[in-house]
């Protein structure tokens, strides 16, 4: 597990996301975002999982993890979790969301992941802005972090925190510079998480022949079966001739004639169309 010290006073109160601007004055930053990275919020998840399944006391997790349960370390951890959306405390208890439980999963934990940085309201507000193209390099970002809603003396802190957890939720799978969302077979069971890896053609050819091999059926039968026009259609006696002329060839090539095969003659089914001549 990745972990990152934050152990001051002073960044446990960042996370209220209150600071003083250059006049003094308080500032508030106005969109939620963490000051840890997407993997401090995995382990958290992933240490109450190991506890006690979906629910652990305080304590109980802070032990696990090595940590102080009264440290501001501790509890800055827990709150990037609550942030990314993996859990809720209350009471002295630490529980998994729904979200929490998929990503403690190893099944699902890439698409849990990439479900949890969407979950973060900054994050999420930044990839819709710039999915379509290339993110600005690092004063860029920051500035439009900052119209969003961060406390100019936070952008920094919340750019490099971004940039980390998108890196480990998969989102720069194509480059730095390029916020796409990942390719992911399976999902975490929410919504926002259904897009696929889609079956190549070659897949999906192969698929179809286990299929037809799975119902009895030869493909060249079932094509000529698709051939077919629907009951009441018109069709001319020239057109039923060619397809019985097509069933008789791929008849021969698909089944067998023990009688024919064990005599020299050899013999053929032709089609052919007879007209009656008109009664006297």
């Amino acid at each position: 597990m990745a972990t990152r010290e934050a152990t001051t006073a002073q960044e446990v109160q960042e996370t209220d996301d209150i600071q003083e601007n250059g006049d003094g004055k308080r500032e508030r930053s106005k969109i939620e975002f963490p000051y840890l990275d997407l993997d401090v919020a995995v382990g958290i998840a992933k240490g109450v999982h190991e506890v006690n399944g979906t629910s652990c006391q305080w304590e109980q997790l802070a032990a696990h993890l090595h940590q102080e349960a009264n440290g501001s370390g501790f509890r800055l951890r827990v709150m990037t979790a609550k942030t990314f959306g993996l859990v809720t405390y209350g009471q002295g208890t630490v529980t998994l969301t729904k979200l929490g439980t998929q990503v403690a999963d190893p099944q699902q934990e890439a698409a849990a992941k990439a479900e949890a940085f969407l979950s973060v309201e900054l994050y999420s507000a930044i990839y819709e802005k710039f999915k379509s193209g290339t993110l600005p390099p690092a004063d860029g970002l920051e500035n439009a972090m900052a119209s969003l809603g961060v406390a100019s003396k936070q952008k920094g802190k919340a750019r490099q925190a971004f940039q980390r957890s998108a890196k480990e939720a998969g989102f720069f799978w194509s480059g730095p510079n390029r916020l796409v969302r990942p390719a992911i077979k399976g999902s975490a069971g929410t919504s926002s998480a259904a897009e696929h890896i889609q079956e190549k053609p070659d897949d999906e050819k192969k698929k179809k022949k286990e299929e037809s091999e799975d119902d009895g059926k030869h493909p060249l039968i079932e094509g000529l079966i698709k051939a077919l026009p629907s009951g009441g259609e018109d069709w001319p006696l020239e057109s039923r001739k060619k397809w019985l002329q097509a069933a008789a060839m791929n008849f021969a090539f698909v089944y067998t004639d023990s009688k024919r095969d064990s005599t020299e003659d050899q013999e053929s089914l032709k089609v052919s169309i007879e007209r009656e001549s008109s009664a006297k």
